[in-house]
Order: structure tokens, then C-alpha cells, then sequence
């Protein structure tokens, strides 16, 4: 035999907003603090971009993670976007975490090659008195 189905239980609620509701902007702090996690281990752990242009003691990672964190928010934070452009306010937010996070490494690479350029240089520097005094570097005393 068939059973009676309650109607009720099968209704489609109506449209229109849903009594639960959530913000995507501002992130919790806990978010924020996984990101600056994130970022930490994105500038200390071996990875493409520690290859690349090498990786950054733990002290200096944290120092810099915290701060594009905190200048990456308030940028955000600050620009005339409001609540309802959630997912756009986020986003904007990702993007100016990476970019900061490219120039921290992009410019400690630079830093870092400069330095290393500078000590090629100095290694390279030739004692006068062990100068070659013929006319022709290359050439090569074979006299013993």
C-alpha cells in the first residue's frame, strides 16, 4: 500500500535571503594569522621560489610575513569597497598579499646578488704581486 507523503516536508522554502548569514570581509583573526603562517613557510621552506631567489632566515620570514599581512589589510580595508563586494574586497586583498610577497623576494634576491657580485669581485681581485709581467697574459711560463 502507498503511504500518505506529508506536502509539508517537500516544499521548496521561498526565495529570498536565508535567515543564516555570513561575511566573507573582514577575515576572522584566525584567518589572518593562518596567512601570515602561510607566508612564513612560503619564505623559509624549499620550494620553486626558494630556487629561484633562495629562501629567507626564519627571524626576517616572520618580520616580513607580519607586515604584509597587516599593510595588505589595511590597504584592503581602507579602499571605499563595501561589505557586499565580499568575494571582490578578498580577492583584491590575495592579490596585494602576493604582489608584496614577490617584491619581498624579488628585492632580497636582488639584494642578495648584489652582495654575492660584490664578493666574486673581491675574490676575483688579482694580488699585484702575483700579476702577470709579460705582454702576453696568456701566454704560460713553462720554465721551472
Amino acid at each position: 500500500m502507498a503511504e500518505a507523503v506529508d506536502e509539508s516536508q517537500h516544499q521548496i522554502p521561498p526565495q529570498g535571503k536565508s535567515p543564516v548569514s555570513f561575511s566573507i570581509w573582514p577575515p576572522t583573526q584566525r584567518t589572518r594569522d593562518a596567512v601570515t603562517t602561510r607566508l612564513i613557510e612560503t619564505f623559509t621552506a624549499p620550494s620553486i621560489l626558494s630556487q629561484r631567489y633562495g629562501s629567507i632566515p626564519q627571524d626576517e620570514a616572520e618580520k616580513e610575513a607580519h607586515r604584509i599581512e597587516r599593510e595588505a589589510y589595511e590597504s584592503v580595508a581602507n579602499s571605499s569597497a563595501t561589505e557586499d563586494d565580499g568575494i571582490e574586497v578578498l580577492q583584491t586583498y590575495s592579490k596585494e598579499i602576493s604582489k608584496r610577497m614577490l617584491e619581498v623576494i624579488k628585492g632580497r634576491s636582488v639584494t642578495s646578488k648584489a652582495a654575492d657580485d660584490s664578493t666574486v669581485a673581491e675574490t676575483a681581485a688579482v694580488d699585484p704581486s702575483e700579476s702577470v709581467t709579460d705582454e702576453n697574459p696568456s701566454a704560460v711560463n713553462t720554465e721551472s
